[in-house]
């Protein structure tokens, strides 16, 4: 069986090491090999590198940045979570058709659950507008959270993000800003989730300025690469309670891993050993 994932800039990405380990303890023999744009060509490339993993038998692929989005119009399905998120981080080929899936969700909220025990939800604020912010901002209002500000310098994403919400929440609950606006849009919040790549290796940085953490913010950041982000450690260096991007990761590759092959993972045993990798 293979899979793989497509992105940019993923060389440093563990998915082989938790896919492949994960399917030797189900006696699956699996290979699961990395597509980077920045070796295989131009951001313009994804439709061919579809075409060609398709060609080549792959059970499917996992979708990561720049390409959550793009990658919908390229294929014949999606999951109903998928199609209500806009966004798309796990492809399968299945009966000569590209089945479109969403695991970021289900990873986001389970990461959230398990680590952030109790946080509030009041007023939440979330930078990152993209894919994953869509999956993130998604999670953040089925799990209950009273109002949300989505914070992207880009003016076209922020709206679509904002419309493609409305269609199943109450727009009451939903507002989008430039990043001029975030001082005061994190004034009254309880917590804050950055959901775009700056912190990444490839994207150094904090993506806002540390004066702005102040008392009783939650932070989230779902980048896991480095495992302790800028962010992160300014918020702890604060005072404040964090999550980092760690357990979202593994709870998505689980949610994908059972897509591609059919069987069910032992997720804690891919979070033990995603703690392992990143160690």
């Amino acid at each position: 069986m293979r899979c793989g994932l497509i992105g940019a800039g993923i060389d440093a990405s563990f998915s082989p090491a938790l896919h492949e380990t994960e399917a030797r303890h189900q006696g699956l023999d699996l290979t699961y090999e990395l597509i980077d744009v920045d070796r295989a060509g131009t951001p313009d490339a994804l439709g061919r590198l579809l075409d060609d993993a398709e060609r080549d038998g792959f059970a499917g692929l996992n979708i990561t940045h720049p390409f959550k989005q793009h990658v919908l119009g390229l294929l014949d399905r999606l999951s109903p979570q998928a199609r209500a998120i806009g966004a798309v981080n796990t492809v399968v080929f299945r009966d000569g058709e590209r089945h479109g899936h969403n695991t970021d969700a289900f990873g986001f909220t389970s990461a959230f659950r398990a680590g952030l025990p109790g946080a509030l939800t009041r007023n939440v604020v979330q930078l990152g507008a993209g894919g994953a912010g869509a999956a993130c901002a998604h999670a953040l209002l089925s799990m209950g959270a009273g109002h949300l500000t989505v914070i992207d310098p880009d003016l076209d994403r922020r709206g679509l993000l904002a419309e493609t919400l409305a269609l199943h929440f109450d727009t009451d609950r939903i507002a989008v800003a430039d990043p001029v606006d975030l001082p005061a849009a994190i004034a009254p919040a309880d917590g804050l989730v950055n959901a775009s790549p700056v912190g990444m290796h490839k994207h150094p940085g904090l993506p806002l300025p540390a004066a702005l953490l102040r008392d009783g913010l939650w932070v989230a950041d779902i980048v896991y690469m480095p495992p302790r982000t800028p962010l992160l450690r300014a918020a702890a260096g604060a005072g404040l309670r964090t999550l980092g991007g760690t357990a979202m990761c593994a709870y998505q590759a689980s949610a994908a891993f059972q897509l591609f092959t059919g069987r069910t993972p032992d997720t804690a045993r891919m979070l033990r050993h995603l703690d392992v990798l990143l160690s």
